[in-house]
Formats: structure tokens, C-alpha cells, sequence
């Protein structure tokens, strides 16, 4: 088998190891589960060119120690045993659909080819064709390997099988080592100066390889293999662009209605808190609440409150909603050395990036805990690269961790929170918190029944769409609390004085209030 040969032939001793732990997985999964139950996911990338290689030497390998080949390795299957999944997306590289086409024409792979995303093509595929492990070709640093292990259940809420990665520890030099020692076809585009390859929306050259023609004088790029840092190989994938109207409030239909927060003093925030024990019932989350009143109380408008499994998947998907529709996203709960500590590589994994050791916070967390459990420590200190900005306070034990605009605030109580919102509000001057206008605050109090003010107050919130006017009880046969808040005092006067005398005239009942 030409690539055991190739790797056995060689001089470079790490690879070898690499090589041989990643076949020993394989053969433990094939041992494990009968080939009709398995699967390999392809996605024609690197990775998973080096661990197609893999799986046809490791197939090989296995069948000769169940006896049913001579040990010839010379020669290889001209079919490759192993069902292989194929999403493919209208965002992909033309060179990529074309390579995986190539390469499997070439080993004789069967694709199954999905149009549908990765979660939902395999519960449609699952129940079709029942599968219990499938082959990945994720590598630590990746921003979906976090928390994995080579074998790996799926996460909660997607369909159950087994995650099995031969290569997760392999390096970026590891890949390319493979690949260039075993001569084997990889996807033109690393030719090119591609080091890792998403969508044709979120990726380019990456720029450390540029160099310029000395001849022509143009820009050109050096080959994938030729980049020096492996940690950067994910330098050319582009941040996802907002939509339009990211960060702005424009269809909140109770006044405030169309205010843009690029042509208003209007700033939009939402929270996120990470915790079962809040889902659970066990403890009542008072953070959220606090957290909107001083939100508020600065003249921010908070959009949204989610309270989010303590999983990386869950923490993960609600960043990724909120980070492109608000100024600010902020998140607390699950930071720590628990298991359950999933919200920093839930950031990490939202935007795309993998965690990396932060020297200068594990220098914080060493001056605070001393040498005391070095390697909860070192986990602590793994924080989302290249996005991550320490805020720090001299009213703060450890910095805050801000990823561009999500604040990761430490805060386990309303006493801690209180420290550290006074630290961001000291630090104005680096934007945390920007400076705006305060809302304007007016309420009134009447003994009217839902149903006699429900329709004057519809209209005038019509009259008046830069102005919030709602309305609660504390009880059900308490008075009924209206509430304006808006930016311009003068049109909350002007709001105000509309709602008193249209509420005044439907009864004599009406309180005014501050």
C-alpha cells in the first residue's frame, strides 16, 4: 500500500508517530464498528485529503490483520470501502467541487452528496443509512474541536453517532508533511496561497505568503506549505459581514420604530447567560435583570435576554445571532476550570477562531492563584485568538475578556457585577461603554381596565413612534402603570401630555407621575 510505504520510507521521525497513532484510531473504529456503519466525512480540504490517505492505509492495514490480505504493499484497493459524505455548497470553491470529484474518481469513493447543511444532511441521511461513527478530519485549534477527544459522542441535539478523529492532534506542519511525503493530490487553490478554505464569501490568500514578482512587479503567492506559523493558517478567512442593518433597531413596533443607531445616540445590547442550573430551576439568575437596569440607566436599549445550555454548541449559535445585530453582546456565566465552563470556546467556536494560550492572562491568573492547579490554569487561560482584548482595572482581580464586541464578564453575583460594571463605565475612553444620551423617563398610573386603554394607547404610540409607551400591573386588580422613555425630552413631554389627556378624558381616574 503505497502510503504506508511512503511513510515507512521516511526520515521524519514525528510524522512517523503522528502517522502511526492516527492508524492505531482508525483500526480501533474499524474494530469497533462493521465498516456498513461507518462513515468519512470528505469536504475536499487538506484535512480531509490527508485523512482520506489515512483511512485507505488504515483500512488496508486492518484487513491484513484480520487475515483477509497477504500483507502486499504494493498495489491498493481500486475501491474505497468506506461510505464518504459529500456537502455540497453553491458557496464552495469551483476548484474544490471539481478536486473532490477528481479524487474520488481516482480512489474509487463513493459520495453520497448532500445539498442540505451539515446538521440536517445527516439526520436525513442517518435515517436512511444507520451509521455509528464517522471519520472527521478535525484538528485541535479548530473552532469545532473544542472539547473533542479522538472519539467523541455528538453533541446534544443533533443525531446520535460516534465523532472519531484520527488527526486531532495533528499540526499544520503535520499536514503538510503528509501530503508532500506521500505525494499525493491536494486542491490547486494551496498553490495559490490558500492556507485554509471555507466559502468563496469568507476566504482569500493569505496575505503572510504574498511576495511581489520581481520580473513583473506584481503581487504573487507562495505555495500553502511554504507558510512558516502554523497558528496562522487561518489568516485569510475573512470575518462573516453583517447584514445591512446590523445594529440597528428597526422594526420594534412599540415605539423607538425605524432609529438607527448610526444616525441616532441609540446603542442596542443583549445578554447571554450560559448556565443549566439557571434552565434547571436550581438557582434564580438576578444578573440579567441587574444588568438591564444599568444598561438603561446609561441610555442603552437591550434587544435581547437569552439564557443559553451550558454546551459549546448552544453558547456558540446564540453569539453568532447576536453579534451581527447589536452593538454589544454580553455574556456571563460558564467561565472557569469546570467542565461545564464552555462560554469562552463557545465565543471562539462563534466567531470562527481557535482558543490559543493567552500568556499575559495566565500571568493574572498566576499572580491571583499562585502555582495551585497548574493545568485548570492553563485551560483557563486558552482564550479565542486573535480577537481577544483584555480590559483591565485596577478595581479587577483578572481582566475582562472582550472578543471585538462581545464582553465575557466573570461577575457570579450581583456584588461581583457591580465591580465590574463600574470598572467598564471608568473605561469609557476605550468605547466599552460609549457615551449617550440617558433615556428619558415618564409614568403615569390609572385605574382604566386593559381594555379601555389598550386602543388609545395603540394609536398614540402611532403618534409618537420615537417614544416606547408601554403599560404592567403589579397584581391583576392593581392600577395599570403606563411608562414613555425616549431620547428627546421634549417629545416624551409632548407624549406624556397626549397620553394624560387622552387617557383623562376616557376617565377621572389618572395619576400623573414622574
Amino acid at each position: 500500500m503505497e502510503i504506508d510505504k511512503a511513510i515507512r520510507e521516511s526520515n521524519d521521525q514525528r510524522l512517523k508517530t503522528k502517522y502511526n497513532n492516527a492508524i492505531n484510531v482508525i483500526q480501533r473504529a474499524l474494530a469497533l464498528y462493521p465498516i456498513e456503519e461507518v462513515a468519512f466525512s470528505f469536504n475536499g480540504g487538506k484535512d480531509s485529503t490527508v485523512l482520506l490517505h489515512l483511512l485507505r492505509a488504515g483500512y488496508f492495514l486492518h484487513q491484513v490483520d484480520c487475515g483477509h490480505s497477504n500483507g502486499d504493499l504494493s498495489g491498493h484497493s481500486s475501491t474505497f470501502p468506506i461510505r464518504t459524505i459529500y456537502f455540497e455548497s453553491p458557496s464552495a470553491f469551483a476548484e474544490i467541487n471539481s478536486f473532490t470529484y477528481e479524487t474520488a474518481s481516482s480512489y474509487g469513493v463513493q459520495l453520497d452528496i448532500l445539498r442540505q447543511d451539515f446538521k440536517s444532511g445527516l439526520e436525513a441521511l442517518l435515517k436512511t443509512k444507520p451509521t455509528r461513527a464517522i471519520f472527521l478530519g478535525v484538528r485541535t485549534g479548530d473552532p469545532t474541536a473544542v472539547g473533542q477527544e479522538q472519539f467523541s459522542p455528538s453533541s446534544p441535539g443533533w443525531p446520535p453517532f460516534m465523532r472519531v478523529n484520527p488527526i486531532l492532534d495533528w499540526s499544520y506542519r503535520d499536514v503538510w508533511a503528509f501530503l508532500l511525503t506521500c505525494k499525493v493530490p491536494y486542491c490547486s487553490l494551496y498553490d495559490e496561497g490558500y492556507t485554509s478554505i471555507g466559502s468563496v464569501n469568507d476566504t482569500a490568500p493569505n496575505a503572510l505568503l504574498c511576495i511581489k514578482d520581481s520580473a513583473s512587479g506584481k503581487e504573487k503567492f507562495r505555495p500553502a506549505y511554504m507558510l512558516s506559523d502554523g497558528r496562522l493558517e487561518r489568516a485569510g478567512r475573512a470575518r462573516k459581514l453583517s447584514p445591512p442593518n446590523a445594529g440597528r433597531i428597526t422594526t420594534v413596533s412599540n415605539g423607538l420604530k425605524s432609529v438607527e443607531s448610526h444616525q441616532s445616540n441609540i446603542l442596542t445590547a443583549s445578554i447571554i447567560a450560559v448556565g443549566d442550573e439557571i434552565l434547571f430551576g436550581t438557582v434564580e439568575d438576578q444578573l440579567g435583570a441587574s444588568l438591564c437596569r444599568k444598561l438603561h440607566s446609561i441610555g442603552w436599549m437591550v434587544s435581547r435576554i437569552a439564557v443559553v445550555r451550558s454546551d459549546v454548541d448552544s453558547v456558540s449559535e446564540e453569539v453568532e445571532r447576536q453579534k451581527s445585530t447589536s452593538d454589544m453582546v454580553f455574556l456571563y456565566g460558564g467561565v472557569g476550570p469546570l467542565h461545564s465552563d464552555v462560554s469562552v470556546a463557545g465565543v471562539a467556536k462563534a466567531f470562527s477562531v481557535p482558543l490559543d494560550l493567552n500568556e499575559e492572562f495566565e500571568g493574572h491568573l498566576r499572580r491571583l492563584y499562585g502555582e495551585k492547579c497548574t493545568a485548570d490554569l492553563n485551560k483557563m487561560a486558552q482564550l479565542p485568538q486573535g480577537i481577544t482584548e483584555l480590559v483591565q482595572h485596577e478595581k479587577l482581580l483578572v481582566p475582562l475578556i472582550k472578543c471585538e464586541n462581545v464582553m465575557i464578564l466573570g461577575a457570579t453575583n450581583v456584588d461581583e457585577l457591580e465591580q465590574q460594571w463600574d470598572s467598564l463605565i471608568d473605561l469609557r475612553c476605550s468605547n466599552l461603554v460609549p457615551p449617550t444620551e440617558p433615556f428619558v423617563s415618564k409614568n403615569l398610573t390609572t385605574s382604566l381596565s386593559d381594555l379601555e386603554v389598550a386602543q388609545p394607547l395603540s394609536k398614540l404610540s402611532i403618534e409618537f413612534p420615537d417614544i416606547y409607551i408601554g403599560c404592567y400591573r403589579k397584581s391583576r386588580s392593581g392600577p395599570i402603570k403606563v411608562t414613555l422613555e425616549g431620547k428627546d425630552e421634549e417629545m416624551v413631554e409632548a407624549a406624556m401630555e397626549a397620553v394624560s389627556r387622552t387617557l383623562s378624558s376616557s376617565s377621572s381616574s389618572c395619576f400623573l407621575g414622574k
